[in-house]
């Protein structure tokens, strides 16, 4: 178990807290003083105070029990902030793990709901588990050894009574801790399964519903319920198993004791109060302390295990760039010399059974050429976007842009190839500037405001309060506000290809007409997934898929040369108009 990935990442987490461990340990090994002194002081308040007539003496060294007990309670609040301090960096490192090795993903896996259950379940139960096992391990970790050592000083003699038993259970256990992490682990992917299945379930209620397969989810689902259930049933076989080792190692000192009781007091090998005080150790602290280790170790201490280990062996996430990125050695807001874009036999699918989105798509953009992608819903507009872009790789064929493949690029130098803008724009917390100069670091105040004058985005810059105004909460801003920065933050990127995938959809016909004359007439190449009929009729060429095909050509030829085309036109402005032939023509070039 030492060896296992979730172990190595907690130790590395945890040598960042080394500081508040220590606190810990210390305020732990003063928590632990009742524990080493009770059979002592109980011992000698029988034999030296009430056996001996002399009450009060009885009652003094109860007191200084008493008096150990505060000292205790006052360590166990005193740790408590250096707990936190430990457990608190844990959880925030495995969300930052979990939310990063999500988002960083080249294209969506189709396992969302899982994820969840990793953000929502198991880190939480990693942190709550962490903090149990702090608290109760620091005491009770303490409290045998402590226990142990008040024996052999209070009655040396019980030690071949106590210690074979408490060795013997150790070994038992230490036998059982294989069985126990495998069914754990089982456990904890049947959690992963059932919350997988169940969420695609009533993420397509309706297509299962419509496509009549109601009784083949049911049964699927139904699988995975019944292989957790099976799960948690052998996790519980194996764990009550434990029983045994605590019978043994806590139990049995203690009848061994009772049994050798009137022989050692016969013998003067133990006095009546000696004899208390091994009972109290016994008792009070020996095997509640041998329990509680067992059911941690048995329990809590193998799920941390487990969860850690589902955790530390995600995909390693990309870095992702700082909000204060290095500046770049690009001394203007020219973008690079715009390449050459190749689509070669591209295929792609969103499942194995699924119909392609795209099948032996060719392409071929010239520099600097200006390209609308329309199409019906589910078309494979934003598929393609994607490909273009680098964010995910072409399962058949290949898109090179400048004779490299952008999936295959380092984060940065992606960036500086090509910038693709989808429908939600994504701000920051932080100034207006930061998230304008995301990708270009270098650009001054004036440049950001000329920029956002070109993109009709000056009033908006002017009402934040500049560059230098602080953006505290990107949601307060309406989603045509968003996108309107979000378009200056890409004009403004060294990239000489962009991909803008309905990134103006919340802004209005003339604001829109604004931006892409914009980007347009910025050096470089344009692909525009296209939101209204005026995106068509400003590039060189539009792009039609449908089916998986595409067919391209200019506007005006696309409306002879396509029936679905020219419905989308007719579907843009609302009305057409009738040419003796049948065909709706909208001029164009």
């Amino acid at each position: 178990m030492n060896r296992s990935p979730g172990w190595t990442w907690l130790r590395s987490q945890l040598a960042t807290t080394r500081p508040a461990l220590v606190r810990v340990l210390i305020w732990s090994a003063v928590e632990a003083l009742p524990s080493l002194l009770s059979g002592l002081l109980i011992a000698a308040a029988a034999d030296r105070g009430f056996l001996a007539g002399r009450p009060a003496v009885g009652f003094a060294w109860l007191a200084a029990f008493a008096a150990a007990v505060g000292v205790r309670a006052y360590a166990a609040r005193a740790a408590f902030p250096y707990v936190a301090a430990v457990v608190e960096p844990l959880r925030d490192a495995l969300v930052h793990r979990v939310v990063r090795s999500a988002l960083g993903r080249a294209e969506p896996t189709g396992d969302g709901p899982a994820e969840v259950a990793r953000l929502t379940e198991q880190v939480e139960s990693a942190r709550q588990l962490t903090a149990t096992l702090l608290r109760t391990l620091r005491s009770v970790g303490i409290t045998v050894p402590a226990a142990v050592l008040g024996l052999a000083v209070l009655a040396p003699v019980t030690l071949p009574l106590v210690l074979p038993p408490l060795v013997i259970g150790g070994l038992l256990f230490a036998r059982l801790l294989g069985s126990l992490v495998a069914r754990q682990r089982a456990v904890v992917l049947a959690d992963e399964r059932v919350a997988a299945e169940a969420g695609l379930a009533f993420a397509g209620i309706r297509d299962i519903t419509a496509c009549g397969a109601q009784d083949r989810v049911e049964r699927s689902v139904g699988a995975a319920v019944l292989a957790q259930g099976a799960a948690v049933r052998a996790l519980g076989r194996a764990a009550a198993l434990r029983t045994l080792t605590v019978a043994v190692g806590g139990r049995l000192p203690l009848l061994l004791v009772v049994a050798a009781a009137p022989w050692l007091v016969d013998h003067r090998q133990l006095t009546t109060g000696e004899l208390l005080g091994v009972s109290a150790y016994l008792l009070q602290q020996l095997e509640p302390a041998v329990r509680s280790l067992a059911g941690m170790v048995g329990s809590w201490l193998l799920e941390l295990a487990v969860v850690l280990d589902r955790l530390a062996t995600l995909p390693d996430p990309p870095a992702w760039p700082s909000a204060e990125p290095t500046p770049t050695p690009t001394p203007g807001l020219e973008p690079e010399p715009a390449p050459a874009v190749l689509v070669r036999g591209l295929h792609h699918t969103h499942g194995a059974a699924a119909e392609p989105v795209l099948s032996g798509l060719d392409l071929t953009l010239v520099p600097g050429e200006h390209l609308a992608v329309v199409g019906p819903s589910g078309a494979g507009k934003s598929t393609l976007a994607a490909l273009l872009a680098g964010l995910a790789p072409p399962q058949q064929g290949a898109v090179t842009v400048g004779g490299a493949a952008p999936h295959t690029l380092p984060d940065r130098a992606r960036a500086r190839l090509v910038a693709l803008l989808p429908q939600e724009a994504y701000l920051f917390t932080g100034t207006v500037g930061e998230n304008l100069r995301w990708l270009r670091p270098d650009a001054t105040d004036r440049q950001l405001t000329e920029t956002a004058q070109l993109l009709g985005a000056a009033e908006l810059l002017e009402r934040l309060g500049g560059p230098a105004a602080e953006l505290p909460d990107p949601a307060a801003l309406s989603a045509g506000e968003r996108q309107l920065l979000a378009l200056v933050r890409t004009y403004l990127s060294p990239a000489a290809v962009v991909v803008l995938d309905e990134a103006t959809c919340h802004l209005g016909a003339p604001a829109e007409a604004v931006a892409e004359a914009a980007f347009a007439a910025r050096p470089g190449t344009l692909v525009v997934v296209a939101h209204r009929i005026g995106s068509a009729l400003r590039a060189d060429r539009v792009l039609l898929l449908d089916g998986g095909r595409g067919l391209i050509a200019r506007h005006g030829d696309l409306q002879v040369l396509s029936p679905l085309y020219r419905e989308l036109v007719g579907h843009w402005l609302g009305s057409t108009l009738p040419q003796p032939d049948g065909l709706a023509i909208v001029p164009g070039p």
